[in-house]
């Protein structure tokens, strides 16, 4: 009877986590939606604009690292929760602060908390399920960060237009309360998994194991095709909406409209190539390799977009979706599948931060090309290039791999 409670209820915890994970990314995911009114409001160049991103992501850097430590020693319930509690306050708070400045700082305190939330909801995942099913669990859960930013899309953009953009960071506030709150009620551990005690450590032989994952040819294609991803996904996230609205001269609610449109399939991409990734014969990172050589094709085609023509944009912003948000979830299920149970939680982290660095980075670049020269085209340009040497690279690596193991 246990048994049969027990298997009932890991879809339970992967619900509350995929619904935790779109709270948490409410309004980070949903901030390109606005990113006009916010321009407009507080009178900030394109640099400036991707600049707020970057401080939301600064923290990440470490914080990643730090949070993967945490979760491999205490409950996800615990570092997830009070992370969305942080996010909660961090976003009440810039409901308040009207300078460029203290928004800059509000951001980045919001970034100590968003930290928790993608290896935290993963490792919660990876501790429920396991083998075939791995993939589309982990699909479904990723799910929930485009999935928060659909959402966001249809009733961000409505807040700041009727009331403020104040208002839009208070509802991302208490969307993120409600999240943190309801993870922290309904989750549970597996019972046959031990929460590792306090103990004395050896600190320099666990840093050199820690830091020798990052040599294992299985680590390095997942950071190198991480970067140059995560890199496209935020360029579109941030910069998509104005990219429409100024460069195709597109109305504003259209340009979201068609955001929506990416968002809506980036969830279909998470949860299809995620469970793609159970049955590939190639592997798992297959589909990852997939998503690099379309996300290429996908940015040559926005280099040269010059239609209006709704069908042939839709279109195009399917693709963009499917494949530049659809790629985490077989990255993740690559990660956690591969990775040591001990150091599950650490590896998440590890790999999340280096992806840390190209959000970080990329958006301010991408801001200031369009401030220098006018357009978003060498910058869609650079990123697509980016993505097909990344491609070249790992894709070696991979087969490599596979002759080895043949």
């Amino acid at each position: 009877m246990q048994a049969i409670f027990l298997t009932r209820y890991r879809w339970v915890i992967l619900a509350v986590a995929t619904f935790a994970q779109a709270c948490a990314c409410f309004f980070v995911q949903g901030f390109g939606s606005i990113a006009i009114n916010v321009q407009s409001e507080m009178a900030l160049s394109n640099w400036q604009l991707g600049m707020l991103v970057s401080a939301a992501q600064l923290i990440p850097i470490i914080g990643l690292l730090v949070a993967g430590e945490l979760l491999d020693r205490y409950s996800e319930r615990f570092v997830v929760g009070v992370g969305g509690l942080i996010v909660g306050v961090a976003l009440c708070l810039a409901a308040i602060v009207n300078s460029y400045i203290g928004m800059l700082m509000i951001f980045t305190l919001l970034g100590l908390g968003y930290s928790t939330a993608q290896p935290g909801g993963s490792k919660s995942i990876a501790s429920w399920f396991a083998g075939r099913q791995l993939g589309f669990a982990m699909g479904i859960r990723q799910a929930g960060l485009p999935l928060g930013g659909a959402l966001a899309t249809l009733i961000l953009p409505v807040v700041a237009i009727r009331y403020s953009i104040q208002a839009a960071f208070l509802i991302g506030g208490v969307v993120a309360f409600l999240g943190a709150v309801l993870f922290m009620v309904l989750y549970r551990s597996p019972p046959v998994r031990k929460i590792s005690q306090a103990r004395s450590i050896n600190l320099k032989l666990a840093v050199a194991s820690r830091l020798a994952m990052a040599t294992e040819p299985s680590m390095r294609n997942i950071m190198l095709s991480g970067v140059s991803l995560t890199a496209s996904q935020y360029s579109i996230s941030v910069f998509l909406v104005l990219f429409l609205h100024t460069s195709l001269e597109l109305s504003n609610e259209l340009a979201i409209a068609m955001f929506f449109v990416v968002l809506g399939s980036g969830i279909a991409g998470r949860i299809i190539l995620a469970a793609w990734s159970d049955r590939c014969k190639f592997g798992r990172f297959y589909p990852v390799l997939v998503c690099l050589g379309a996300v290429a094709l996908v940015l040559v085609l926005l280099m040269f977009l010059d239609t209006k023509n709704l069908i042939m944009l839709s279109i195009l912003m399917v693709l963009a979706g499917f494949f530049a948000y659809g790629w985490y979830g077989p990255w993740v299920a690559y990660i956690a599948d591969t990775a040591p149970i001990e150091r599950k939680g650490f590896a998440l982290g590890m790999a999340m931060t280096v992806n840390q660095i190209s959000v970080v980075l990329v958006p301010p670049i991408i801001g200031l090309s369009k401030d220098s020269l006018g357009t978003f085209a060498y910058g869609w340009g650079a990123l697509a290039l980016v993505s097909a040497m990344v491609l070249f690279s790992t894709a070696k690596k991979s087969n490599k791999a596979l002759s080895v193991k043949g």
